[in-house]
Order: structure tokens, then C-alpha cells, then sequence
């Protein structure tokens, strides 16, 4: 007897929701008695042309409907995406957050795969560009204006110029919904995150990073360890191949390494490094790019036994004599370079001396000759 009274309340339902809703589900042709604008081939070819209108506007009930109808709620299909963006930078940032990236026209929303999309890869950074790279808005939200930065980045040109699909955009590294300040742990953009984040497109790169002294101190929760942004800069990211890049970055390992900074710039390397020249020895050709491990390490690029490899990529025939050459050697610290410092005091003094000569001949030549002159006139 209850599964008989089961089965009816089960068809009684089924013909409750065929008179009431059916009604409300081919109100298409009826809604579109008023709203033909929104209904033509751009709503069909849109990525919710086969959802019918009460799908989105779900408070509207009856034909007809009040003209105040209630906004959108795109949550009730797209929770997962709501929910991330209501923990993002964005939260607050429209009252319709969702058109700002997916396009102005809710009836008009592309699928991410249509090059048409406001959000195909192609066209990411001009749809983030609209906030980003509006001075107005950049400057109201106090926000770096980076639409242009990066546009003239090798991401940029490789997007741009090139057509590069798998180039980074900026929801390869900020992400899509879940956008975060870079100073919060959960943002793929916070210190200790970007390994990861440059990762997912290098690899290779970043599992060398890893294995190397800085990755070791970011793993080890040193926030003062560089990562990738710091020497690749978040924006600007320039070809590793020009002069410009190579030259700024050498004195970007300096911030960090001082000492080894000022010793280095006495050194020949530093002087024609300067000067523009790029086939000479700077920081990462002699300790490496990513993989930079400590002297004391037999891995280590600069470890003893490496030396002669490492010097002999640029310097054909190096030999153990010439690998004795310090490159960080300070003429000032007499107690670990005693001969350099000598041999430094020399020369100073030396120079001085020479100097001080010509500077003391020059002085009495000129009172020499001022006197001859004087002479002279009084013989006239």
C-alpha cells in the first residue's frame, strides 16, 4: 500500500511541475516579445545561448513581469567561482564583478576557448588592462600601472607578437577567481609561493632553483631569500640576453651580496661588463643561474675541483696556476689577502708618490717661470 501511494505522489509531482514550470520554460519566445535585443545570433553563439531566461533570471515567475527584476545571481551555477572571488582582491571592486572580466553584456558571454572571449588567453591582459592599465583607477586604488610593463615584457611580446598560447598571462600567475594581495600566504604571487607559480610553466628551471642555496632558504622560511621576481622582476620580465638585463641583474645579486659586489666591480670582468660588452664573466656564469650552490659544495660550479671547468668555458687552456686568480679578493683585508695588501699599499704610495712629484714640479716651474718673465720685462 505505501509503495502504491508512493508511486502516485511521484506522478502527481511530475504533473505538478510539467503545468507549472513548463509554462515558465518556453517563455523564451514570449520574453523575446519584449527583449528582441537580447535574444538575436549573439545570445545563441554565446556560451548560455541554449539556457532558457528563467535559468539566469530566476525570480521571474510570470508572463508578464514587474520591470524591476532582481540582478543575476551567477552563483546559483558558478558557486565555486563566486565563492573564490568573494575571498579575492576583486570582491569589492563591481557590483557585477563577473562582466568586468567576462565581458560588459551578460547575454553576450563567450566560452574561454572562443578567440573571441574576453578571457582567451590572447585578450587576458587587454581585459585586465581596462583596471590595470587605467590611470585613474590605478591611481584611486593606489595599484602600479602594469598593463604597459608587461606588455613590453618577453611574456608580452611572446602573447602579442608572436601568438604564443602557453605564453604566461596574468591569470597564469595571479590566478583566475582567487586573486590575492601578494602579501598574503594563499596568493600564488607571496614570496614563498612564486617558485611554484614560475614553475608550472618552467619546470626545469624551478626544479633547479630548488636544489640550489636560495631555494633551500625559501623552503626553509627565509623571506629575505630571492625568488624569482627579485632577479626576473614581476612585470618587466626582460630577454636574459640583452646587455641591459644582464648588466642591471649583476647589481641586483650585489643588493644581497655587498661585499662580493665591490670587489667584483675591481675586477676586469665588472669594468668591461660595464661598458655593455656581454661576452664576459658575470655573477651566474661562474656560480650558475639557478642551481647556486656554496663554494663548499663538490657540486658547486666555483668548489676547487670544478674550477678549471668552470674558468675553461671562456678561458681556453685555464690551468691549476690560473684558477689561483681570486676574484673576490679585498686589498683592504691585509689578514686573509697579505701579499694583495702589500702589494696594494705599493702601489698607492707609489702612485702618490709619482703624483705628488709632477704636482710639486709643476708648481715650482710655474714660480720659475713667472720669475724669468719678471726678469725679462725689467731688461726691456
Amino acid at each position: 500500500m505505501k509503495e502504491i501511494i508512493h508511486r502516485c505522489l511521484i506522478f502527481l509531482s511530475a504533473w505538478a511541475a510539467l503545468f507549472l514550470v513548463a509554462p515558465c520554460i518556453h517563455a523564451a519566445p514570449d520574453c523575446l516579445e519584449c527583449h528582441a535585443e537580447k535574444g538575436g545570433p549573439q545570445f545563441k553563439a554565446s556560451i548560455h545561448g541554449s539556457l532558457a531566461c528563467i535559468a539566469c533570471h530566476t525570480d521571474i515567475k510570470a508572463f508578464p513581469h514587474p520591470d524591476q527584476v532582481a540582478k543575476v545571481n551567477c552563483g546559483a551555477c558558478h558557486a565555486a567561482a563566486i565563492s573564490k572571488v568573494g575571498g579575492s582582491v576583486h570582491a569589492h571592486s563591481s557590483a557585477q564583478p563577473c562582466l568586468s572580466c567576462h565581458g560588459g553584456d551578460a547575454h553576450q558571454i563567450l566560452a574561454a576557448t572562443d578567440p573571441k572571449s574576453s578571457v582567451y588567453p590572447l585578450n587576458i591582459p587587454r581585459t585586465c588592462g581596462n583596471c590595470h592599465g587605467d590611470k585613474k583607477i590605478t591611481a584611486e586604488h593606489n595599484l602600479p600601472e602594469v598593463y604597459s610593463q608587461y606588455m613590453d615584457s618577453i611574456h608580452g611580446f611572446a602573447l602579442s607578437k608572436d601568438g604564443l598560447l602557453v605564453a604566461a598571462t596574468c591569470s597564469a600567475c595571479h590566478g583566475s577567481h582567487d586573486i590575492r594581495k601578494h602579501t598574503d600566504p594563499a596568493s600564488k604571487v607571496y614570496r614563498a609561493n612564486v617558485p611554484d607559480t614560475c614553475g608550472s610553466c618552467h619546470s626545469g628551471i624551478e626544479a633547479a632553483y630548488q636544489s640550489g642555496i636560495h631555494g633551500m632558504l625559501v623552503k626553509n622560511g627565509d623571506t629575505s631569500a630571492p625568488v624569482c621576481s627579485d632577479c626576473h622582476t614581476a612585470h618587466q620580465i626582460s630577454n636574459v640576453q640583452s646587455a641591459t638585463w644582464q648588466v642591471k641583474t649583476t647589481a641586483t645579486c650585489g643588493s644581497c651580496h655587498a661585499e662580493e659586489m665591490t670587489t667584483y666591480r675591481d675586477t676586469f670582468h665588472s669594468q668591461v661588463s660595464a661598458l655593455q660588452y656581454q661576452q664576459v664573466a658575470r655573477c651566474w656564469d661562474c656560480h650558475g643561474e639557478h642551481e647556486i650552490l656554496p663554494a663548499s659544495n663538490p657540486q658547486s660550479k666555483v668548489a676547487d675541483a670544478n674550477l678549471i671547468a668552470t674558468c675553461g668555458r671562456c678561458h681556453a687552456g685555464a690551468n691549476a696556476s690560473f684558477v689561483t686568480y681570486q676574484p673576490h679578493a679585498d686589498p683592504h683585508d691585509g689578514k686573509r689577502f697579505p701579499l694583495l695588501h702589500v702589494a696594494s699599499i705599493f702601489m698607492n704610495l707609489l702612485l702618490g708618490g709619482v703624483m705628488g712629484f709632477f704636482v710639486l714640479h709643476t708648481v715650482l716651474w710655474f714660480f720659475r717661470s713667472r720669475a724669468e718673465l719678471g726678469a725679462e720685462r725689467r731688461n726691456v
